[in-house]
């Protein structure tokens, strides 16, 4: 090669605009699901919402095309599905195209089962009837009835569920073995929640997408005085009693660090988070009144307020008073929670339809708001 033709840059990538997220839970998932939202109305993207007054698509049902509204008239033209879902690729792939990128999100199974007993302690006949999630993770299996497996979901291997497959399974190697291999092959990428900065740059990365695409402030967190803490025998327990979330997540860890070390390399990570973490602060400064998030009873404005669950208190966001048009409007995409955004987004999609009603005040009254 002339030395010329050394010096041409590389052909800048193009941003990729058909993407399929599996929104997991209790995994920052409805942090990731502002991102895509945000990124949908940035370059005016189609997305798969749930039909009617749903704000899932069907779950915990399996996953099939028509609980997309619109599926009959639109086909295969979305762009972007993310809402949560329990994942079956031969459905999905009716809804999304064929050159769809597809990921998710995991979390360390033992944070993972304290935030859903706090967060689906009213809900979950297993959590109910347990006092504290210790006393559950003693002998979970008293607490534990298959018979309410429908409701259950959320106290064993709840990813695995999420991902399609049977959550009571038996931790067979063979079984396990193929499952991985079977979710890598359906997904390009799998991101972990535990390193949410490095994840949120790698996606930038791979997406080919602006830094500002995946800056966010963290939704749908809860107070710190709700946690609980874990003794060193329920950590155990846990890796036990969800052993197929324990096993996917630590093969999911692995090979997230070695697609970062193919891909961008440690060095430009820790860079780019630094960058990421910057532009966040700056723009919390902007757009926010208190520099964190606030307990439920302090959120001034009640259509920002997010959905309440169980022993949780989930937090949110006041902005700024004195904020302009464009600012105003950019501040508020960050921190309106998911069933306000669905509900907005499906008003602007499907503007025939029946609102989705949050029993919130709307953010925007009418859309010509925008």
């Amino acid at each position: 090669k002339s030395h010329e033709e050394l010096l041409i840059p590389p052909t800048p990538c193009r941003a990729k605009t058909n993407v399929m997220f599996l929104k997991t839970h209790k995994t920052a998932s409805s942090t990731v699901l502002n991102i895509m939202f945000r990124f949908a109305e940035r370059y005016n993207l189609t997305v798969a919402l749930p039909a009617d007054q749903l704000f899932h698509l069907g779950y915990p049902r399996t996953f099939v095309a028509h609980f997309v509204e619109g599926f009959e008239t639109i086909g295969q033209n979305y762009n972007i599905m993310c809402n949560h879902l329990r994942f079956n690729p031969l459905e999905v792939k009716k809804v999304m195209a064929a050159n769809t990128f597809y990921f998710s999100i995991l979390r360390n199974p033992i944070p993972l089962l304290e935030s859903s007993y706090i967060y689906y302690k009213d809900y979950v006949p297993a959590f109910r009837s347990s006092k504290n999630v210790n006393e559950f993770l003693e002998s979970p299996t008293k607490y534990y009835q298959p018979a309410d497996y429908r409701r259950n979901i959320y106290a064993r291997n709840i990813m695995w569920f999420d991902f399609g497959y049977d959550n009571n399974a038996e931790d067979d190697t063979n079984y396990t073995r193929a499952v991985l291999e079977e979710i890598e092959q359906n997904f390009h990428l799998i991101l972990i929640a535990d390193y949410f900065d490095e994840s949120m740059v790698l996606l930038k990365h791979i997406l080919c997408w602006d830094l500002d695409d995946v800056i966010y402030f963290k939704l749908n967190s809860r107070s710190q005085d709700t946690v609980q803490t874990l003794t060193p025998e329920s950590e155990e327990q846990i890796k036990a009693w969800c052993s197929l979330d324990w096993k996917l997540y630590l093969h999911f860890n692995q090979s997230f660090w070695r697609r970062i070390e193919e891909t961008i390399g440690l060095e430009v990570l820790e860079k780019e988070v630094g960058h990421l973490r910057t532009r966040q602060k700056e723009l919390m400064e902007t757009c926010l009144s208190e520099q964190e998030a606030v307990r439920k009873d302090h959120i001034r404005n009640k259509a920002l307020l997010p959905f309440q669950s169980g022993a949780a208190n989930i937090l949110g966001y006041n902005l700024r008073q004195d904020l302009d048009n464009t600012t105003l409007r950019t501040c508020q995409k960050m921190v309106i929670p998911e069933l306000q955004y669905t509900s907005y987004l499906y008003a602007v999609q499907h503007p025939h339809k029946k609102r989705k009603d949050v029993g919130l005040p709307l953010l925007w009254t009418s859309l010509q708001e925008k």
